[in-house]
């Protein structure tokens, strides 16, 4: 986008409608991330630990508006698959309108949980599985102290290059780590 600032992280949503009018139904390229550097701010264990409540809540609204979203879509692809193969079909329109309603009062709600996470400088890695990470400097090097929602706090990190694969269990050195920004 024209004026961004290329050290930012931002949501940008895209068209839910294509050209013909019609709902695309594509929630994955709806809400996209686009990453375009780590974020500045780093967190010490501690800091990270003490942000996961709020954190989680700001998740689980995200998680929980995309599965609406994604569940009103299917219901809108089989009924418009029903009314393809039967040549026509009774549709109850107050509910299919109602239903269309609640998905578009998700988008921007789960725009904004994602758009707040972002903000504090934590990475959505994940949104299906909940997975965080948060960027902390270690003797000069960034690594990412990495949690996914259900565990009880922050006990793994991985390299920026690693990703979850590589995580490890947090050492002493990753909690001593001092704050530098």
């Amino acid at each position: 986008m024209a004026g961004e600032n290329p050290a930012s992280r931002s949501l940008v949503m895209r068209g839910l409608v294509n050209d013909q009018g019609r709902t695309t139904n594509d929630l994955p390229n709806a809400l996209e991330w686009k990453h375009t550097s780590m974020a500045d701010r780093t967190f010490t264990l501690e800091e990270a630990q003490s942000l996961l409540p709020v954190l989680e809540s700001l998740l689980r609204t995200a998680i929980d508006g995309k599965k609406l979203i994604e569940a009103v879509d299917t219901e809108l692809q089989e009924l418009a698959h029903r009314v393809f193969l039967q040549g026509g079909l009774l549709v109850n329109v107050v509910h299919m309108a109602r239903r269309k309603a609640e998905r578009e009062k998700a988008i921007p709600r789960v725009k904004d949980a994602l758009a707040e996470i972002d903000a504090t400088g934590v990475q959505v890695k994940d949104l299906d599985t909940g997975l965080l990470d948060f960027p902390c400097k270690v003797d000069g090097h960034i690594v990412l102290l990495c949690w996914k929602l259900g565990e009880q706090g922050i006990n793994y990190w991985h390299d920026t290059t690693e990703g979850f694969a590589g995580r490890k269990p947090i050492d002493e050195k990753i909690s001593k780590a001092k704050k530098t920004n």
